[in-house]
């Protein structure tokens, strides 16, 4: 079986029991084409070839080299899709009327509901993502286990929440740890909790959650590298390989090397099992 198209993040899905179930999204340019069921070829070799052609996700061009997540230099610049408040939630001001790209835009992702959340990927971690996006969020970013920590009702303030944490938790995930499956945490995600709501500013303290149930999420893999080498489409165009797992935006294969597929957003590829 052979399907041709641009790579997107994979879809992810958490059944009852806490498993993740992949899917590889392929788009003819800028339509979906292809969504290939990952978990049933963990295990087994797969194909990747890169077909030297890279289209922006935004505006469909064609580009030499991405942005971002698979954006043309111009779309990185001037697309709400790439707004510094994404990466930054703090400086969101869309509750107030005040955008920074696209208002309307800006209005309808970050005046929603938000969580700010703990996590344990490399370690125990803040993080902020729109209701809708759990557990999607958790599982890209590759945690094990999670805990709301609060509920606001528009972005800036569940940011806010994450500015306060950031000088006794991380806020980053150290990708090779998450990979290798290793962990340095010294408190459960219940304790971390307890332990940071004082430092949760006065006025935002009616959005901290009464939820303390810790979510525990399981990824198809049969064996975690034990020295991560990073793949690049670039420079490595044909990979041949097996699937040992899938974790993550991550491939797992063989000898312990590992593909991002999210990185390669745009990228046309010959994707074979």
């Amino acid at each position: 079986m052979e399907y041709l198209g641009n790579i997107r993040k994979m879809r992810s899905q958490l059944d009852e029991n806490g498993l993740v179930h992949y899917k590889m999204v392929l788009f003819d340019n800028l339509e979906p084409q292809f969504e290939v069921d990952l978990n049933e070829w963990v295990g087994k070799e797969i194909s990747i070839h890169f077909q030297n052609q890279i289209n922006c996700v935004v505006t469909g061009k064609k580009i030499p080299k991405v942005f971002g997540e698979g954006m043309s230099w111009d779309a990185f610049r001037n697309s709400p899709y790439a707004v510094e408040s994404i990466i930054r939630p703090e400086l969101s001001q869309a509750h107030l009327g005040i955008g920074i790209r696209d208002l309307e835009w800006e209005i309808e992702h970050h005046v929603t509901p938000h969580y700010t959340y703990l996590s344990l990927t490399s370690e125990i971690k803040v993080g902020v993502t729109r209701k809708t996006q759990i557990p999607t969020r958790w599982i890209d970013q590759g945690a094990v286990e999670a805990i709301f920590l609060a509920e606001t009702p528009y972005r800036q303030a569940a940011g806010l929440i994450e500015v306060a944490l950031k000088g006794r938790l991380a806020d980053k995930t150290n990708w090779r740890k998450m990979l290798k499956n290793e962990f340095s945490n010294q408190e459960s995600l219940r304790e971390a909790k307890a332990n940071v709501i004082g430092l949760i500013p006065e006025e935002l303290k009616e959005f901290i959650s009464l939820d303390d149930e810790v979510k525990k999420i399981i990824y198809p893999v049969i064996s975690y590298p034990v020295k991560v080498k990073s793949l690049k489409l670039d420079t490595r165009p044909i990979i041949k390989k097996k699937l040992l797992g899938i974790k993550g935006q991550y491939l797992l294969f063989e000898n312990d090397e590992v593909l991002n597929v999210r990185s390669h957003s745009g990228y046309q590829i010959l994707f074979s099992l």
